[in-house]
């Protein structure tokens, strides 16, 4: 993994759903469920986000910080070509 972010997207049952945004090393595959199985196995179901996205780059300000949220609106709001490759619900 390059670098990630945990966002809180709105859910109308829970009120929040925990969503992480990975970003993988050049060269590196996983898929979104191989990282929450991961994730599952290290800190149990309750830390475990529900949703995992798959991007090729995170926003970034100049100072090189991840922008958690315009992650949070291009997650719900999403534009062609924003860099999605895979998503797991869970």
């Amino acid at each position: 993994m390059q670098d990630s972010a945990v966002v809180g997207l709105r859910d109308d049952r829970w009120g929040e759903r925990v969503t992480a945004v990975v970003q993988l090393r050049t060269g590196q595959q996983a898929t979104a469920g191989e990282l929450t199985a991961f994730v599952k196995e290290r800190l149990g179901s309750v830390k475990t986000p529900k949703q995992v996205e798959l991007r090729s780059d995170l926003p970034r300000s100049k100072l090189g910080k991840v922008l958690k949220a315009d992650i949070t609106t291009r997650l719900t709001d999403p534009e062609p070509g924003s860099g999605a490759s895979q998503r797991s619900a869970g």
